[in-house]
């Protein structure tokens, strides 16, 4: 299993690949198509990431020591930026989450070329993966 700055070194690369904003914003899409299905019933008003334009639900699970994430969004911009995140912090421990600094988001350039409102929703994702870590971690 890679660690978290080895999967974002990895991103970084892949972006690195576009010479432009519009190939980049592409191949987030295609990230987010790519974003395993969501189960229905982890599609309530309580996983429900609240600071995001957009509707997306997160849902966390502990196995074993690891988080693991799902989630959806109806925009699928949005769905692509979720993707990136659980490819990033999802299988590690709860320390590991929290103790992540997610250089990725500024060296690929997605918070400088986002919205003010989606990039208010990338941190409010973001914030809510810490928070689950947090609050497994307090479990243990």
């Amino acid at each position: 299993m890679a660690t978290i700055n080895e999967t974002q070194d990895e991103l970084i690369e892949e972006f690195g690949l576009f010479e432009d904003w519009a190939d980049k914003y592409e191949y987030l899409i295609d990230l987010g198509k790519k974003l395993s299905p969501m189960n229905e019933a982890f599609k309530t008003e309580e996983n429900v990431i609240k600071g995001c334009q957009s509707k997306v639900w997160l849902h966390a699970e502990k196995h074993g020591d690891h988080i693991v994430f799902f989630a959806d969004s109806e925009a699928i911009i949005v769905k692509g930026m979720i993707s990136m995140l659980i490819r990033v912090l999802s299988n590690h421990t709860p320390a590991e989450i929290m103790q992540a600094d997610l250089y990725f988001i500024d060296q690929i350039g997605m918070a400088q070329h986002l919205a003010q409102t989606r990039s208010n929703g990338l941190v409010a994702m973001v914030k809510q993966m810490k928070n689950y870590a947090v609050a497994f971690n307090a479990m243990a």
